[in-house]
């Protein structure tokens, strides 16, 4: 079947759960989605993604008309391997935080400046060298048996092809870079690192570029045998190529939690660990930025004033910018960007004329994009440029967080129709790897509803100075 011809499908394998899109190869146009849940916990059996794959691949009406399949999962975690192939013990996701003393202690053992030079990035609980050094420590007869580490994208295409030996086991640049141990500047891993962490060599993905395949799909999961797979990538990575992200963009994406990342044309190194300098999955670069409070921020407002979303919209779109003073620290689970953990959710600015359910409102919505311009503003610290801002999640939904996002953030803001970025981007990530093109192929999208206004500077600067005064 012609490329120009083909359709092609995209997989979101997510911490809750794994979507499927398939589309037309060369005009990105939908033709049928599926989804299936993920069991909760921090860790997880992998056979549950593999069993969650198949029923949204039959949800999707299965795949025997794809040409090509690619996979995008969560990033960080560790899958586990023995010399045959098994997994080892159940894999650690990324929100898994026992890992948090480990990723202290290698900080401390390098130094923050050392790793960020190394890696791009400074280690946190969520990165594999974390993990790792976790699992030496905690679990010793778990690591005497690992004989192979990799991602959970990287087990499932394994997967997809077979998992016979270790042949096609690959993983892609940008999921390579949130492990601690993969450098985007020197395009390697860093085996002493992983020694450093693990106290032993293990077998690792070999990274692929973004148009290469590690092979076509064996039987399993519903996929019929003989598809090309592609490469694949973690699920930031993926979403910035299913928005068509370019240098200049900066994605706001207000989820679970708030993650801020910028295509960008060089690698970052922030020694202050707020950046982290990740590649994108498309030869470039994807610096990030991530907080703990996202729209759950949202919700709970909604729910202390008796609302449910829209509602609140509309509430805090009655109330003036700046909503009279009144603000709200929106740290609710504490706080990764700035790094505060043990701080709780504040108001700010009480008097008679602001305690109104409309200021209230107002003061969320301005509380958690402030929060998000400040990931903003540290890309802009570590010399990336932003034209505009791409703002995609559950709360991109909210007109309110809409219209005032330009107003806080002093960019141009553009909101995609909504849709599965992330399969998205492992559709568009096969469809490239199918056509074998130097670039990913121009898909047809609908217009993005644009939100332009003047900044309003108070807003940020009573932000800063309340955050200053209550945790200096």
């Amino acid at each position: 079947m012609p490329a120009d011809a083909a359709l092609v499908a995209g997989i979101d394998s997510s911490t809750q759960s794994c979507k499927v899109v398939v589309r037309d190869a060369a005009s990105g146009a939908l033709v049928r989605r599926g989804r299936a849940p993920h069991p909760p916990g921090t860790e997880v059996d992998p056979e549950a993604w593999w069993l969650a794959l198949g029923a949204a691949v039959a949800d999707a009406g299965g795949l025997d008309d794809v040409a090509a399949i690619s996979i995008a999962a969560q990033q960080h975690g560790l899958v586990a391997l023995d010399d045959r192939g098994e997994v080892v013990r159940p894999a650690l996701l990324w929100n898994d935080t026992r890992s948090a003393g480990a990723a202290t202690d290698l900080v401390a053992e390098l130094g923050a400046e050392a790793w960020a030079d190394q890696v791009g990035s400074v280690p946190v609980a969520s990165f594999t060298v974390a993990k790792l050094r976790w699992l030496a420590e905690h679990e010793p007869d778990a690591a005497a048996r690992t004989a192979a580490v990799c991602l959970p994208h990287d087990w499932l295409t394994w997967r997809l092809t077979g998992a016979t030996g270790f042949a096609t086991l690959a993983t892609d640049r940008g999921d390579a870079s949130g492990t601690g141990y993969w450098s985007p500047g020197e395009d390697r891993y860093r085996p002493d690192l992983v020694k450093l962490a693990f106290g032993a060599d293990v077998l690792l993905s070999p990274v692929l570029d973004p148009t290469s395949s590690p092979g076509s799909t064996a039987a399993g999961a519903g996929v019929p045998t003989g598809v090309l797979v592609g490469a694949g990538t973690g699920d930031n990575m993926a979403a910035a190529l299913g928005v068509g992200a370019r240098p200049g963009d900066v994605i706001v994406s207000i989820g679970t939690s708030g993650v801020v990342s910028a295509t960008s044309d060089r690698a970052t190194a922030d020694a202050t660990g707020t950046v982290a300098g990740f590649a994108d999955a498309t030869g470039r670069f994807l610096p990030l930025v991530c907080t703990l409070n996202g729209a759950p921020v949202l919700d709970a407002t909604a729910r202390l004033l008796g609302v449910d979303l829209g509602e609140l919209s509309d509430l805090a779109r009655r109330a003036p910018a700046g909503a009279d003073g009144l603000v709200l620290l929106p740290y609710l689970d504490g706080e990764r960007t700035p790094n505060l953990p043990d701080a709780t959710g504040t108001l700010v600015g009480l008097r008679h004329a602001t305690m109104t359910p409309a200021h209230v409102a107002r003061a969320a919505v301005e509380g958690l994009l402030c929060g998000l311009a400040d990931g903003v503003d540290a890309l802009v610290g570590a010399g990336v440029e932003v034209r505009r801002i791409v703002l995609i999640g559950g709360a991109a939904a909210s007109a309110a967080v809409c219209e005032v996002a330009p107003e806080v953030f002093g960019h141009p803001v553009v909101v995609p129709a909504p849709g599965e970025y992330v399969a998205d981007g492992a559709a568009r990530q096969a469809a490239w790897t199918l056509a074998g093109t130097a670039s990913p192929p121009e898909w047809s999208a609908a217009d993005p509803a644009t939100f332009d206004a003047d900044p309003i500077p108070r807003i940020r600067a009573r932000y800063g100075a309340a955050r200053s005064t209550l945790h200096p």
